[in-house]
This record gives structure tokens, sequence and C-alpha cells, in this order.
């Protein structure tokens, strides 16, 4: 697992200790797609259920795509459920956690290259699915499980040129999906419009 923060990497030889100290090279599986991959970001702004990060962050794996998580974070790194929802597959996705909000906008901005966020949240009005929504370079964000993105997050992503995107629900007694689940849903359509292939 590869943690960036403060500035120190924090990787993992195998994936029973998430936070031991290593070198990590982004190559370092021959099955990665990371030349292939769509430049996709996916963003966890407040995370509080492990589970659903090691699901996200094995989806992210899955998918060659970069997971950032911005703290606070509702569990610890190395939380057993976190490394359990993962799986084997910490070695293979790039993470970066972030102190807060404020510290990741200044990463994105300072970063070269076109990029907007997304974000996803129940005010949108507009379709994840809509053609053309994605583009490389975007970065996908996701709230808390019970709050949601806050305001801040929201304004910031229709700042950077993205858009508050919605996954819509038919059922109304359904107030909202399982966070991996509905960021897996936003990455593969992401995926799909930019690598069809992939």
């Amino acid at each position: 697992m590869n943690l960036q923060t403060s500035g120190r990497n924090l990787s993992a030889h195998s994936s029973s200790d998430p936070t031991a100290t290593s070198s990590w090279n982004v190559q370092q599986s021959g099955a990665r797609r990371q030349d292939k991959a769509p430049d996709l970001h996916v963003v966890l702004v407040h995370p509080e259920i492990p589970g659903n990060t090691g699901t996200i962050a094995r989806t992210c794996a899955a998918t060659a795509i970069g997971l950032h998580l911005v703290k606070p974070l509702g569990f610890e790194i190395d939380s057993t459920r976190l490394k359990r929802a993962g799986l084997d597959y910490w070695d293979y996705v790039v993470v970066k956690v972030h102190d807060d909000w404020q510290e990741l906008l200044k990463y994105f901005q300072e970063l070269p290259g076109p990029k907007r966020m997304h974000a996803f949240t129940k005010f949108a009005t507009q379709s994840y699915s809509l053609p053309g929504t994605y583009q490389h370079g975007d970065w996908l964000l996701f709230g808390a499980e019970t709050t949601g993105l806050p305001a801040e997050v929201r304004k910031d992503a229709l700042a950077s040129g993205g858009a508050e995107l919605k996954i819509p629900i038919q059922e109304t007694h359904v107030r909202s999906l399982n966070l991996a689940v509905a960021a897996s849903v936003a990455l593969y359509e992401g995926v799909r419009q930019l690598d069809p292939d992939m």
C-alpha cells in the first residue's frame, strides 16, 4: 500500500502491513496497465467506514487509478477491516493521504496539465452517465458515508471546471447508495467513457 502523507512515502512490502516503510515502484507488477489506464483519480473526503475505503482501494487497484484520502478519517490506516476489504491488493494501488481539504486542493492545483473535479452529491441534477462527462485528468470526489461532501468541497469542484453529478436512485425510500458501490459505479463509468477497451 503506497501511502503518501506530509511529504513521506509509506509503502508496504506485503499486504500484511500497509504502513511498513519501503521504496515503491508503480511499475512493480507486469499485470498493471498504468500506461493505458485512464487518467482519473478517486478522492474520499472524510471517509468513516474502513470496509468501504478498503473496497474502493481494491477497485482502484483493478483499474490502475490513484486514490486520495482526506483527513479526518473515521479509522486508523492500519485498521484490520481496511486491510481485509482490500485483500492482498494493497501493493497495487497508489494512495495519498492529505491532512485536510485545503492541502488536497493545493496539491491538485499545483499539478500540471488539464484537470477538473467532479463532486458526487445527492444535490446534483446532472447524471453521472451522461455521454462526454469524463475526460482525462478528472478527479472524482465522494464524501463521508453519513454527511456527504461539504459545501466548500462542492464549490471548489465547480470552480475547477467540473460538475456536480448524481447517481440516480429510482426507489424514493432508498436514501443513498453505499459509498463503495457509488464510487465503483462512477469510476467504471469514467473508465468506460475514456477507454472502452479496458
